[in-house]
């Protein structure tokens, strides 16, 4: 992601993502919400970044969607802080981040002084 038109781009990508997976209304359209916070982050705080889809499958036989989502900004000095809903480092309303945590099912976080960020988060279909 190097430009505006790049979020667009990550926003089609993953909603065809989620239909393909068979989500329903509400799901694509919270999978998709994190997937735009978490871009706009990358390109934002990150100077842009890559999201990569991927498709796993739990031992019960759910579907998956899995979003990584890196950067190689200058990280988040502090990832707590920045959980925070509230929390803004510029003119957003502070729900990135921790948004996509509550809309997700799993959530994890790699980041640093000047090592970039990595977000990986999952959402599963209901059986």
């Amino acid at each position: 992601m190097r430009t505006e038109e790049d979020l667009l781009t990550v926003r089609h990508a993953v909603r065809a993502a989620t239909v393909e997976v068979g989500f329903g209304l509400v799901d694509q359209t919270r999978v998709v919400t994190a997937a735009s916070e978490l871009a706009r982050n990358a390109y934002v705080h990150g100077g842009g970044g890559t999201v990569t889809l991927e498709y796993p499958r739990d031992p019960r036989g759910r579907r998956g969607l899995r979003l990584i989502v890196t950067d190689e900004g200058p990280g988040i000095a502090d990832l707590d802080a920045a959980l925070t809903d509230g929390f803004t480092t510029g003119s957003g309303l502070g729900h990135g981040l921790g948004g996509a945590r509550r809309l997700m099912d799993e959530f994890s976080v790699r980041t640093g002084p000047g090592e970039g960020t990595a977000v990986v988060v999952t959402r599963w279909t209901v059986r």
